[in-house]
């Protein structure tokens, strides 16, 4: 009963005295500290009782509402497979294993390459790899399970703490009643994080196993945003004492920067928050006394913040400094990006740039309005360029634009104070974090990336909150806006439920995208190389045939099917599908070799060796075009040659069986028994248990007449 009657219409006989917290605050001049005022958040706040119970609203219960919800929407994640972009993260990631030094995590990025090289995307996300390289060891290895559970508990636990963020941007309540303290989360803030929990667009980023970097972000980006609204209590205290929290907040930044790049523009949801919120600075005001020519800045809120010139230095220092540490590191500049990485940004008038970076605005607040069409991949032909004003999707522009500006006049204009902070801290939360994304200050390596949406769909469900509340105050049905408030939560539920089963493996993946984006050429790609993989030649060839179709220049469509006609005995068509693909990209080691690799099938012996120069010229470290290489040159009775090149095989990778043994019989059939033997004894001190060498070895002991070794050896297989 305490707690609806808090709630309700105020009462003057109550004895229960209401005050808000992080609400807005009048601040006389010359006095330490911050008066508490009257807001309308309760009032506004009760207009949510019919879709959010009073009964729920305590923070425990709502935290474990809030976390149950979010683990029931991506449980079905689990046991998924490594899928997509997760295999080159974990598994191939040389960083995640014992033996790689825990020093060359900081120097090198999140695929594993070194930050210094040209061909690396720059991405330094060194905690990131830390706790993947954690998960490895205390997991025993890579095993996807364990993966999955940390990237589900990390959402969870966001989805918990938005509760508290939420609390803090609606203007959180605290009641006294009776000498007891009842901290109260407010139906605004527990409605948005269920909204939150449940956004059908956060399931890459949990399914997936690399989007535990923007998870990792996200919860260092909320903790920072806590830790200076800290600070914010403590400036009626200690200055050292606020000054800390400060600090804090900033090297909460950093930290969420080095778990993935969005992390660090916590500090300007900071300062906003300060200046905006805490500072009541009333922009319009502002404005009208600048057009008037007043020097007074009484009525603004400019200078009612205590310490806010200070707070904001160091924001500012912290984030430059952060930033041209993390320039510093990154060695070479900006990552090097394709066109079809990123076609917008590729194309020669400005007009046309900005017109589809709008679009791609566009598409971005679609997929947080309505999260149903879902793509692991929106490159390649996915999204066609816009290249004139006459294209309808301009039209998406427009309606983006009306709402945003509508929403900003309401934000500046309003004369609500409420209104007003509400609004403009959703859209803050919007759009900040979205900004590294947004191609404005450098190129991006994506068309549309629904990860990057993970920590602005916070600032949509705000604003969304904030939109339901108003609808109730205006009108009588409430049960149809309940209504549809709990549809929407049911329906996401629902669509993240079947989105993480199409992320449980690759094949549901990549065929979940083909309604989505049939113009996509890497998914018909990746539907192709599944197929392959799985030995269904026939059907591979057709995915790989349209991805060459949508996408003329895709190299790698060309190579893998290239392959698969040589394994054909296609060579003709295979040899053109090679050479085309090297044409295109002279430096593609592995269609210089495969294209080797028919042409010796074809006889051509001259221009194969000339092909497998050229991929080792490109890619020095090459142990397979070596092996390649020396079958070439047994082919041709060259067999000192043969022999060296399958002896830099070895080198390259010791654990080459096929060059080790190629090298023994090649040995054998000249008569070097001795040397045979030789080689067939360091092959199998590093390769123990390979049957193909011991039979291989146990012929030469035979040929020498030791026939002990040769049983023991025939015994072994």
């Amino acid at each position: 009963m305490i707690v609806s009657r808090a709630l309700g219409a105020p009462r003057k006989e109550q004895s229960t005295q209401v005050s808000t917290f992080w609400v807005s605050s009048q601040h006389n001049a010359g006095a330490r500290g911050w008066r508490p005022a009257v807001f309308r958040m309760a009032e506004w706040d009760a207009d949510l009782d019919h879709i959010i119970p009073s009964s729920i609203l305590p923070p425990l219960w709502a935290k474990l509402l809030v976390g149950f919800v979010s683990l029931v929407c991506f449980a079905r994640s689990y046991d998924g497979d490594f899928v997509f972009d997760d295999s080159e993260a974990i598994v191939n990631n040389k960083d995640l294993r014992a033996e790689t030094p825990l020093g060359d995590l900081w120097h090198h990025d999140f695929w594993g390459n070194q930050l210094s090289s040209n061909t690396s995307h720059k991405s330094y996300r060194p905690l990131t790899v830390l706790v993947f390289r954690m998960n490895c060891y205390f997991s025993g290895g890579f095993h996807p399970l364990s993966f999955h559970v940390v990237n589900i508990l990390l959402h969870s636990g966001i989805s918990i703490l938005l509760v508290d963020v939420f609390s803090v941007l609606f203007g959180g309540l605290q009641y006294t009643s009776k000498g007891r303290r009842l901290n109260l989360a407010p139906r605004s803030s527990l409605l948005a994080a269920l909204l939150f929990a449940v956004h059908p667009v956060h399931t890459e980023c949990v399914a997936a196993v690399v989007g535990c970097a923007d998870l990792l972000a996200a919860l260092f980006f909320l903790l920072s945003f806590l830790g200076y609204c800290k600070a914010l209590r403590e400036t009626n205290k200690e200055g050292t004492q606020s000054t800390f929290w400060v600090l804090l907040s900033i090297l909460l930044g950093a930290v969420a920067m080095l778990c993935k790049e969005q992390g660090i523009t916590v500090l300007g949801l900071n300062a906003v928050f300060d200046i905006l919120a805490i500072g009541k600075l009333n922009v319009l005001e502002l404005v009208r006394k600048v057009l008037h020519k007043d020097r007074s800045l009484e009525n603004t809120g400019v200078l009612r913040t205590e310490g806010l010139l200070f707070r904001m230095s160091l924001l500012a220092l912290g984030g430059t400094g952060v930033l041209y540490v993390r320039w510093k590191i990154m060695g070479t500049g900006p990552p090097t990006f394709t066109e079809v990485d990123n076609p917008a940004s590729f194309a020669s008038s400005m007009l046309v740039r900005a017109i589809n970076y709008n679009y791609y605005y566009s598409l971005n607040a679609w997929l947080l309005l309505c999260p149903w069409w879902l793509c692991f991949d929106w490159s390649m032909g996915c999204i066609p360029l816009i290249k004139s004003v006459g294209d309808w999707r301009v039209i998406a522009l427009a309606a983006l634009w009306f709402c945003l500006i509508g929403l900003i006049c309401q934000a500046l204009c309003s004369e609500d104070s409420h209104k007003r902070r509400i609004l403009t801290l959703g859209l803050g939360l919007l759009i900040i974090p979205f900004l590294p994304a947004s191609n404005l200050f450098f190129r991006v390596g994506f068309v549309v990336a629904e990860r990057v949406l993970y920590l602005p769909s916070a600032g949509y469900c705000m604003l969304l909150t904030f939109g339901f509340g108003v609808l109730s105050k205006h009108t009588k049905k409430k049960k149809l806006i309940a209504a549809f408030v709990l549809g929407i939560l049911f329906i996401n539920t629902l669509r993240c439920v079947i989105r993480s089963g199409e992320w449980r493996n690759e094949e549901q993946l990549f065929r979940s995208a083909l309604s989505v984006c049939p113009l996509n050429a890497k998914v018909h790609y990746n539907v192709g190389k599944n197929l392959a993989d799985k030995g269904n030649q026939t059907a591979a060839i057709r995915y790989y045939r349209e991805a060459v179709r949508l996408n003329p220049k895709y190299v790698h469509a060309m190579n893998n099917l290239g392959n698969i006609l040589k394994e054909r005995n296609e060579l003709q068509e295979a040899e053109e599908l090679l050479s085309l693909a090297v044409q295109i990209q002279p430096d593609f080691a592995a269609a210089w070799m495969n294209l080797g690799i028919v042409q010796n099938s074809l006889k051509r012996f001259q221009a194969a060796e000339q092909s497998y120069r050229t991929a080792i010229k490109h890619r020095r470290k090459y142990p397979d075009c070596y092996y390649n290489l020396g079958r070439l040159y047994a082919d041709l009775n060259r067999h000192v040659d043969a022999l060296n090149a399958w002896r830099n095989a070895t080198v390259l990778k010791p654990e080459h069986s096929l060059a080790w043994n190629n090298m023994i019989i090649l040995l054998d059939n000249t008569g070097n028994l001795a040397q045979a033997e030789a080689v067939g004894r360091e092959a199998l001190e590093l390769i123990p248990n390979d049957h193909s060498l011991m039979f291989s070895l146990a012929n030469v002991l035979g040929k020498s007449q030791k026939y002990k070794l040769c049983f023991i050896i025939v015994g072994d297989i």
